[in-house]
Parts: C-alpha cells; sequence; structure tokens
C-alpha cells in the first residue's frame, strides 16, 4: 500500500501568494467592473531588457538549425555563464570564487527550497521571522520540522530569530545550537538590509557552531545604500560556512524565464571532516534530479552580465525602486509608518489601529481597491503589517498611490 508523505499535512492552511490571489478573485466577483490595483506579488511587470531578448532570440535562431543546435548543456549550467558570474563577483563584490562553485538553475525558489535536502533530517534549522514561507514550508515537507503549534504560531524544531522595530528589521544570531540558518538581504518582505557587522555576527556564530547560512540575495542589486555588503562572500570567513542563492528574476524581468545560480564553495565547514562533502552533494542532487536550465534563457543570462546587459538591468532596477519610492511617500503621507522601499522593492507598512494583517488587507482592498500582502503569512512576527509591493507599470502604481491619498 502506497502512504503519501504526512509532512506535506503539516503544512498549514494554503500557500500565502495562491491564497492572497483566491481573495482578490472573490472580491472581484463581488466587484464587477472594479479595476484591482495589485501592489501583493513580487511578479516584475516590464519588458526585458533589448540586449537580453536579442540574445535569447539568437539562441533560438541557432537551435533551429541543425548544424548550430544543442541539446543537453554543461550539467552546472552553461560554462560560459558560470565563468560569467565568477568575473561579476570579483567585478562587483570583490569576492574570489571558481568557476564550479556555481550551479545554474530554473531559479532562487526552487534551489531555497531544494537545498535542505542535502542536510540530515536532524538538522536545526533557524529563520528570520518573518521571512519568505518558503524557507519554512519546504523543511516541514522535507521533514526537519515538529509540529505546527497554533497558539504560539509556531513550527517545533525551528528557531524563529524575531526581526521586528526594535532590531531594525535584523535579527541577532540565535543563543541555542542550529545547524542551518535562512537569511535573507535585501528582506523580503521587510526590505531591511544587513550592515557589514551585522552579518559579521552571523558567520562568527556559524564558524563557531559549524553551522551554515543559506544566503538568499535575490534582491542584492536594489542596495544603494553605502557600505552594505551584496554576497555573503563579502565577509571573511564565509566561504567557509555559506551557501549563497540569487536570481535573474527581480533584475533582468525573469520572474518567468526562470533563471537563477546557487553557490556552494568546497570548503564548508560543517560537522564532518571532509569540507567538499556539501559541494558533492549538491552537484549530485542537482545531476541527478535536474537536467540543467533552459538554454535559451541561459543565453540572456550571459547578456544580463555584460557591460551592456548590466546597465540596463540596472535601469530596470531604478525604475521599480522608483516605484517604491512613489508608494512609500503617498503610505506615509496619509500617516501611515513604512520601512524598507529605499534598498529594496518591498514597502514594510504597520497596520494602523491595531488592524490585524488580513483586516488591513481587506480594508485596503474595499476602500482604495489596493492589494497587497498580509504580514502574518510571512510569520508570527509579520502579524500587523503587510507587504506592498513596487512591482507594477508606473500608471498603475501612481493611480495606487492616488487612490491610498483619497480613499484611506
Amino acid at each position: 500500500m502506497a502512504h503519501a508523505n504526512e509532512n506535506f499535512a503539516h503544512l498549514q492552511a494554503g500557500y500565502l501568494f495562491p491564497e492572497v490571489a483566491k481573495r482578490i478573485r472573490a472580491w472581484s466577483e463581488r466587484n464587477p467592473g472594479e479595476k484591482v490595483l495589485r501592489l501583493s506579488i513580487g511578479n516584475t511587470t516590464e519588458a526585458i531588457p533589448p540586449s537580453l531578448a536579442r540574445a535569447m532570440k539568437d539562441k533560438i535562431d541557432a537551435l533551429s538549425k541543425s548544424d548550430t543546435y544543442t541539446g543537453y548543456g554543461d550539467e552546472q549550467g552553461d560554462i560560459c555563464l558560470r565563468e560569467a558570474l565568477r568575473s561579476h563577483y570579483m567585478n562587483e563584490y570583490g569576492v574570489t570564487l571558481p568557476s564550479d562553485a556555481f550551479f545554474i538553475s530554473d531559479g532562487a525558489k526552487s534551489d531555497a527550497a531544494n537545498i535542505q535536502s542535502i542536510f540530515s533530517s536532524s538538522s536545526v534549522i533557524a529563520v528570520q521571522d518573518p521571512a519568505y514561507p518558503v524557507y519554512v514550508d519546504s523543511n516541514v515537507a522535507g521533514g526537519h520540522t515538529g509540529l505546527y503549534d497554533r497558539e504560539s504560531e509556531c513550527y517545533g524544531g525551528i528557531i524563529y530569530m524575531k526581526s521586528d522595530e526594535s532590531n531594525g528589521f535584523v535579527a541577532s544570531p540565535p543563543e541555542s545550537h542550529a545547524d542551518i540558518i535562512y537569511l535573507c538581504f535585501p528582506n523580503n518582505p521587510t526590505g531591511a538590509v544587513a550592515t557589514r557587522d551585522q552579518l559579521r555576527t552571523f558567520v562568527d556564530y556559524a564558524h563557531r557552531e559549524k553551522a551554515i547560512i543559506i544566503f538568499d540575495a535575490a534582491y542584492c542589486d536594489y542596495i544603494q545604500s553605502a557600505g552594505i555588503p551584496r554576497s555573503i562572500y563579502e565577509i571573511e570567513g564565509a566561504e567557509e560556512c555559506a551557501i549563497e542563492i540569487n536570481s535573474f528574476s527581480k533584475n533582468a524581468g525573469f520572474t518567468g524565464v526562470r533563471l537563477g545560480w546557487t553557490i556552494v564553495p568546497h570548503n564548508l565547514i560543517t560537522q564532518d571532516e571532509d569540507r567538499s562533502l556539501l559541494h558533492r552533494f549538491w552537484n549530485r542532487r542537482q545531476t541527478t534530479f535536474f537536467n540543467g536550465a533552459c538554454n535559451i534563457a541561459q543565453a540572456g543570462g550571459i547578456a544580463a552580465l555584460t557591460e551592456q546587459g548590466r546597465k540596463e538591468c540596472m535601469q530596470l532596477v531604478s525604475y521599480y525602486k522608483e516605484n517604491a519610492a512613489i508608494i512609500k511617500e503617498a503610505a506615509a503621507s496619509i500617516g501611515l509608518t513604512c520601512f524598507g522601499g529605499v534598498d529594496s522593492p518591498y514597502v514594510w507598512t504597520k497596520c494602523p489601529d491595531g488592524l490585524s494583517s488580513w483586516d488591513f488587507f481587506s480594508l485596503l482592498l474595499e476602500k482604495a481597491h489596493v492589494a497587497v500582502t498580509p504580514g502574518s503569512g510571512f510569520g508570527p512576527a509579520g502579524e500587523g503589517f503587510v507587504r506592498i509591493s513596487a512591482y507594477g507599470h508606473r500608471e498603475d502604481i501612481e493611480e495606487a498611490a492616488a487612490s491610498l491619498k483619497e480613499n484611506l
């Protein structure tokens, strides 16, 4: 008799973003003809930069001819793309990594979920609270956690590193032992960034506890504040305790194209004496369960890392950052307390008058026709906040800003 993986039954309710979409659909059905201004899902809206689109078209043309057709590519990803990433890290971050530390994938989300599979099921997990849901949910499904406690709104076996106004939404390392620590900076959902000294405390903790940091840097190109690291490897010693995940989704508009990478250094320190063990395990996992990212997408990724491609991608990033400034100004003008929106495309907004996250979600939808994401969906510390996304066409962002000012 077949048995289902009972760990999936431990997941609470539906995944956050489908639940948001479900409630928006229900509202639209009750209010036919009314436009919803969607500032909820972090989905890019603007066209892929021209040089990237041309590179992908050229790859399609090459695939249409027998003499230039290619099938399976390099298992870890196109060597030209991995070399381009190696140069990118050296030139922009001053970080030296070998090209075979880079593993090309179909995006940061799948890697963030799958990375837990190379660690022992007895590993103690620590996550920022609030945090992107996939970090917790993938570990629940993978059997790395205990059961959900409705009173605390936490899973047993997970250390929740609280990020709130008192610490500028940047948590400190756990006081107890953790084996795997998930960090995301610029943070999704709060928009907070960590200083070099703050990241240093995590690297020091990881060395002391022989822990591994999973560092999600998917929004690093949004950082404009001076002195803020964009890669964990800018911190000395991080190559011995950190795995970094990144993506072309939010800087190159590849949310639908799907292309990302994960860096697994050769010399990660764990309880095992073999420092290359995690690198070998991730290589085995990827080459066994994954046939590589789309070669058309990888052609676009190579173009994104050229001088012209980087210029065009950063223009796209600037567009969304300007959207964030418009949203933040509008929210602040009506008395809402806002965080983020400077080094991030997300404006983390405090609910007024003691409203819950879902109640404020409903209020914004009803009165301003603006859809946001309830903060409680990112963890217990997210209650009392909503995340407002800057991804949208400028005219829609401006219309939403005007609606907030007029209707709240």
